[in-house]
């Protein structure tokens, strides 16, 4: 049978849900935690903009020649919303087409732009943390200073944690219903063949 079951498309309302709250929480969270700043500093990334201590972090990244981070100078900003509405909008296609080969094609979207926006982040932080100003006050022959893409790392004086925010979360849950309703439908596919 090609049609979706009624779970598949179920599926589809929940995963937009869990994609349109990623415009009322951050999906990504930083923080910073040094003896001169016992109670910790952070930094939230939305899909559209940045929050928290970014003042106080564009700050002390100075000392060590850091660029300064401005919202301004992220294209993800701009890009980011555009691609996940279109995620919907496919969504909503797939849903009234019913067709199980829309759903996987959607889900291998997800996957992509799930890749493509985790390498993105990487690639910013590794700018960020390699790409220094010679003329800084601080200077440390060889230390880099790239944030963890995902995780702990410890750079001089200061911890790092970085990690999946709430929005963050509602997006990893899109991309796990995503997978599991995928097999799902491929195991019933399977089962009413025999």
């Amino acid at each position: 049978m090609k049609k979706l079951s009624s779970l598949g498309r179920a599926s589809v309302f929940v995963v937009i849900a869990c994609i349109v709250a990623l415009w009322f929480f951050p999906m990504w969270r930083i923080d910073l935690a040094a003896p001169q700043y016992p109670e910790g500093i952070y930094m939230n990334i939305w899909i559209n903009h940045l929050s928290g201590d970014v003042d106080i972090i564009n700050g002390l990244n100075h000392y060590i020649g850091m660029k300064t981070i401005h919202e301004k100078d992220f294209k993800e900003f701009v890009y980011l919303p555009i691609a996940l509405i279109s995620f919907c909008v496919i969504g909503l296609l797939v849903f009234f087409w019913n067709r199980k080969v829309g759903y996987y094609i959607w889900f291998f979207i997800f996957m992509v732009l799930a890749g493509l926006s985790m390498y993105d982040f990487w690639k910013w932080e590794y700018d960020y943390g390699h790409n220094l100003d010679p003329t800084a006050p601080i200077k440390v022959p060889g230390m880099a200073y790239q944030p963890p893409l995902i995780g702990y790392k410890k750079m001089l004086n200061f911890e790092a944690l970085s990690q999946p925010d709430i929005g963050g979360w509602f997006f990893i849950i899109a991309g796990a219903i995503l997978a599991g309703v995928s097999i799902y439908e491929w195991r019933r596919s399977k089962t009413q063949l025999t």
